[in-house]
């Protein structure tokens, strides 16, 4: 009897057609608020129309429960990733080149030579140092250290050595000077290179030159225009290095043009050797 009735219940609901417009308009005047009227019972109702009632809320039900296990059977939809910018990647710290020399304070080189760094002790004055540049020439020969209030004397400072001297040159005026350029060369000998030159004077009274120039390294001092010597003893100096042994300073020489007040004035001459 059981499986009679679920086999007829199942029939009925696969065959039942449910009223549309029957429910919706139920719905609709329920909505409204107007009542439903129901119609008075005749009495009881014959089987067949309460099996049928009973096949129709079945199959009802059934079809309800298909619909919420399709919806509980069904995998929820995934989203869609392809369409997410992905993450922006944080930079990397640059590195450092492993071939990346590092700075060294660099320090002035001295020659080979060992040459001294302090000026001829000999020199009647503190000395200060001075720059080079371009040339001129000197007169060597017959010696002429006399004129009028202006007198000098050549002189291998004693602080030479077998590879390095200096040479200096020793003014002395009675009188101011308001023109003076100084010369000095000393001959290629071999090796011969300039490695500096003072003054006893200001450095910014002078415009101080060194170069090659016929076969000698050649300095020149010139006092600047509005500038003027002032009486007394000064000293010019060149510094060089040269080839290895004694200095041979027989063919070096120095001259000196000046002005003064009796007019201009001339002085030349050579080197004594250090003693």
């Amino acid at each position: 009897m059981n499986e009679e009735l679920t086999e007829r219940l199942r029939a009925a609901a696969e065959a039942h057609q449910p009223d549309r417009a029957r429910i919706l308009a139920r719905v609709e005047r329920g909505m409204s608020g107007t009542p439903v009227r129901h119609r008075a019972s005749s009495g009881a109702r014959p089987w067949p129309r309460i099996a049928l009632a009973s096949l129709a809320a079945a199959g009802t039900l059934a079809v309800g429960g298909f619909a919420v296990a399709a919806i509980v059977q069904s995998p929820p939809a995934r989203p869609d990733v392809s369409a997410t910018p992905a993450a922006p990647s944080s930079p990397s710290a640059p590195s450092a080149p492993s071939g990346t020399p590092r700075s060294t304070p660099s320090t002035p080189s001295t020659p080979a030579t060992g040459r001294p760094t302090t000026p001829d002790p000999s020199s009647p004055t503190g000395p200060s140092p001075s720059g080079t540049g371009a040339a001129g020439s000197a007169s060597s020969g017959s010696a002429h250290v006399q004129d009028g209030p202006l007198s000098s004397a050549g002189s291998l400072g004693t602080n030479s050595n077998s590879f390095w001297a200096q040479s200096n040159i020793t003014l002395k005026s009675t009188e101011p000077l308001t023109a003076l350029t100084v010369e000095l060369r000393i001959t290629q000998t071999g090796a011969v290179q300039s490695t500096g030159s003072w003054r006893t004077l200001p450095a910014e009274d002078f415009t101080v030159t060194v170069q090659n120039e016929g076969g000698a390294v050649v300095y020149r001092w010139i006092l600047k225009p509005g500038r003027t010597v002032p009486a007394g003893q000064h000293v010019f100096a060149g510094q060089y290095n040269h080839a290895a042994g004694a200095r041979e300073a027989e063919h070096d020489g120095y001259r000196v043009d000046a002005d003064g007040p009796r007019g201009a004035l001339s002085v030349w001459g050579g080197f004594t050797p250090a003693r």
